[in-house]
């Protein structure tokens, strides 16, 4: 029996650790243009607004400093187990205390904490809010669907709904399409209002850096400005009953001229619909 036959999985671990970077790159190649998860994905979306850029600089910044705090402490731990084995170092020193170790080991920790936390607070206020939005979008979580509402579009609101399986088209995401998605404005800052009606839920795009809790009888503010045309997606990641994995984001970007002529026949056809109590207009065929 060859080698092959008898250790495939010996073979084919280090295969994979070569084609593993280039999976990786092709993935994220391919995410920039849907801007929604990619088989062996492993690492964060790309970003696509100025909060999800910062938000990776700091993962960045965090992944270097613990790494090299990785590489220390398994340097450190190698080098004690050779030098005080019991063949090299048969009678163990009977010290109990070194004042200049212990002050480096809480001062040290103390610093990098204080490295770290500067840029997060920094990222934290960053993301909070907006000043002066060009637009504002409210956003009330439902069980399990998102219903949308433009203040500034004259009570322009609907509902957003999962597409479900038997719907679905050629080329449509399961578990992420939905029958209405939001349209904004690209370029522009904008107010992101959320809430809910029942129970917690998240508001969540990953691509957008954006990510709220929409909890009943509290309004939670952010912002968002996109850099470019273009689909994005996301989903409630709070769990939030039996429904939790049929509540999709679907953000949809575009320029502003095109926004502004939506919003328009989108109104108006909301204007000219007679519902009642309680529905919302469904503005599918408007989306552009």
């Amino acid at each position: 029996m060859n080698l092959l036959a008898r250790r495939p999985a010996a073979l084919l671990f280090p295969v994979m650790m070569v084609l593993a970077p280039v999976v990786m790159l092709l993935a994220g190649a391919h995410a920039a243009f849907a801007q929604s998860p990619t088989p062996w994905e492993i690492g964060m979306q790309p970003g696509f607004s100025p909060v999800k850029r910062e938000i990776i600089a700091l993962h960045d910044f965090v992944l270097v400093i613990i790494t090299l705090i990785t590489i220390f402490v398994a340097g450190l731990l190698g080098w004690v187990l050779y030098r005080y084995s019991a063949k090299r170092n048969p009678v163990p020193s009977r010290n109990s205390h070194n004042t200049l170790i212990e002050v480096l080991w809480t001062v040290l920790p103390v610093l990098i904490l204080v490295i770290i936390a500067i840029p997060s607070f920094r990222l934290v206020y960053f993301e909070d809010r907006t000043h002066d939005p060009a637009l504002t979008l409210k956003v009330t979580a439902h069980q399990w669907y998102w219903q949308y509402s433009y203040p500034d579009q004259g009570g322009l609101d609907f509902d957003s709904h999962v597409v479900s399986d038997d719907d679905l088209k050629p080329g449509q995401l399961r578990l992420l399409d939905v029958d209405a998605p939001a349209v904004l404005p690209v370029g522009k800052d904008i107010r992101i209002l959320a809430t809910s009606s029942d129970v917690i839920h998240s508001f969540f795009i990953p691509s957008l850096g954006v990510q709220r809790y929409a909890i009943p009888g509290r309004t939670i503010e952010t912002w968002v400005r996109i850099d470019k045309p273009g689909t994005y997606y996301g989903e409630c990641n709070q769990i939030c009953g039996t429904g939790h994995s049929i509540m999709p984001i679907a953000i949809k970007a575009v320029p502003e001229a095109e926004f502004a002529e939506w919003a328009k026949k989108a109104k108006a056809q909301q204007n000219s619909q007679l519902q009642p109590a309680g529905a919302r207009a469904r503005l599918a065929q408007l989306q552009p």
